[in-house]
């Protein structure tokens, strides 16, 4: 998986309801799959390099005890 290519070629017509049963797919495939997958789809939907993400902006966020 390391190039995701829509293939524009392939399709299959599919009811609403078979179009939208993707658990039997995504069941079939093991957890690292699943994770690279929603990696490229978060990479895609939020326009950053796959394999260069934005690091997290830290000085947004606070820590402090609870015992103080």
């Amino acid at each position: 998986m390391d190039s995701f290519k829509m293939d524009r070629t392939a399709f299959k017509g599919h009811t609403q309801q078979e179009a939208a049963n993707h658990s039997h797919y995504y069941k079939n495939i093991s957890w690292q799959e699943r994770l690279k997958i929603s990696a490229y789809l978060n990479s895609v939907a939020f326009d950053y390099d796959l394999n260069n993400p934005p690091r997290m902006d830290k000085t947004k966020f606070a820590s402090r005890s609870i015992r103080g």
